[in-house]
């Protein structure tokens, strides 16, 4: 790398169309509509994005940066209250837990808040600051405020606890900007035990969708937002291109987003520290995660416990877990049916993507570059420094917060959410590609992966 280490600096390169641009109706002070200006999404994301990247100059490059993620941090005391979601689609059966951010209180002891009989929860108890909901509690919570909020996503065998997650959530929530949020935990994360074997997987977007349900039915005036972290952003990515135009979300970041899983798995095994410290690292904490669970998951019937406990890097997981847990024939094509770079493409709400360059986990080479240039509604921020979810400051600061903080408040405060994004394309006529009506039959539809072809068009 450079020696940019020595000035603390990391180079940042925001990545987006040249010719479609979206633009956002910003919102007026005075409620004069004819003063209403509009705002591109990449004008909104450079003005969101901090000048410079500093971070701290002894962890000058992505492996120590990503180390530094495992050393104690400085608290963040974020305190939530859990929710258990019993899933409403019977091809994924099973419990899952949602921490929704909450004001500091005193630890409760009750029964019920604790769940002393772990009837969800893992023997070992809840996440700290984390308690359930009451009835009472729970009744309570339907609200017609309009106060924006945050649905979150973690990485892989994570948790609303993370405190990379936390370090994200704190100027939001923290500083009275006016924000409510809550985290999304995977199946079998953060503490929660499973009731069905389905666990989760790169693609596993049904959870968010019903949470994205339930948030709309309870909070009908807030605006909802979302935000991704490491296989979490895959996932969110996802959701977004299923969801289409019909996203509920106003607007969303996904942060160290691996974006091809195949292609990352092949660029992780390549090097002996690949291999066999961030691999084998990931699927050991996969394998302490599947063993919380052994007794419900050893009853699947195409799961062999032994196999799985002979594995040594994650690939080898996925393809004793993954697999044939949810049907694929091998890890390989798990991976290119849940990787998340098409879904780009058929994204129709604004987003911002952040991913370090020399990030040994979501690696460069996966990075969707051309893609970003091809849609006109995200824009791709990336640092040329900063390691897998570190980007530390001196001083333990974590600078990826700033421009996600930054993003969603002016999301959520200085645009006109109630006028829908229009796309501008600057490209003279003659240049534009033509209409769907003229071209061939042939087409692409991103969320398929495949090429498709109107059979009656003539």
């Amino acid at each position: 790398m450079s020696l940019a280490w020595l000035s603390s600096g990391a180079k940042i390169s925001l990545h987006h169309s040249q010719h479609q641009q979206l633009l956002l109706k910003t919102k007026t002070r005075d409620g004069d509509s004819d003063k209403e200006d509009n705002i591109t999404l990449a004008e909104l994301c450079r003005k969101a994005t901090p000048e410079t990247c500093k971070l701290n100059p002894f962890l000058f490059n992505g492996h120590l940066q990503t180390a530094w993620t495992t050393t104690p941090a400085v608290e963040i005391p974020i305190f939530y209250k859990r929710k258990i979601f019993q899933a409403d689609e019977s091809n994924f059966e099973g419990h899952f837990a949602v921490d929704f951010v909450v004001p500091p209180y005193d630890m409760p002891t009750n029964d019920e808040a604790v769940d002393k009989e772990r009837t969800y929860t893992l023997p070992s108890g809840l996440p700290p600051r984390t308690s359930l909901f009451s009835n009472e509690e729970l009744e309570s919570l339907p609200s017609d405020d309009s106060r924006p909020m945050l649905v979150v996503l973690h990485g892989l065998t994570g948790g609303s606890h993370e405190v990379y997650l936390r370090a994200a959530l704190a100027p939001l929530v923290l500083e009275d900007r006016g924000w409510e949020a809550c985290v999304v935990n995977a199946r079998g994360c953060a503490q929660t035990k499973i009731g069905t074997p389905v666990l989760f997987n790169a693609r596993s977007t049904w959870d968010l969708r019903q949470v994205v349900k339930w948030l709309r039915k309870t909070f009908p005036n807030r605006p909802l937002f979302g935000l991704g972290f490491s296989l979490g952003a895959n996932i969110l990515t996802n959701y977004l291109g299923e969801e289409g135009e019909d996203c509920a979300f106003k607007a969303a970041v996904v942060c160290a987003n691996p974006w091809n899983l195949e292609l990352s798995s092949r660029a992780l095994h390549r090097t002996w520290l690949g291999a066999e410290v961030y691999s084998a690292h990931m699927n050991n904490s996969l394998k302490r995660l599947l063993s919380d669970h052994i007794e419900v998951v050893s009853q699947h019937p195409k799961i062999d416990v032994e196999e799985v406990q002979k594995t040594r890097y994650i690939y080898e997981f996925d393809r004793a877990v993954q697999a044939p847990l949810w049907g694929y024939p091998t890890e390989g094509a798990y991976y290119r049916d849940a990787s998340s770079v098409d879904s780009i493409a058929a994204i129709r709400i604004p987003f911002l993507a952040i991913n370090a360059e020399d990030d040994p986990i979501s690696v460069q080479e996966a990075i969707p570059y051309d893609e970003f240039k091809q849609t006109p509604y995200g824009v791709l921020l990336t640092t040329s420094w900063g390691g897998h979810l570190g980007w530390f400051e001196f001083g333990g600061g974590r600078w990826f917060a700033k421009p996600i903080a930054n993003f969603l408040d002016l999301m959520a405060k200085e645009i006109n959410l109630s006028v829908p994004p229009t796309v501008r394309d600057t490209r003279a006529q003659s240049q534009k590609i033509p209409s769907e009506a003229t071209v061939a039959r042939a087409h692409y539809e991103p969320m398929r992966r495949k090429l498709a072809f109107n059979v009656g068009q003539k």
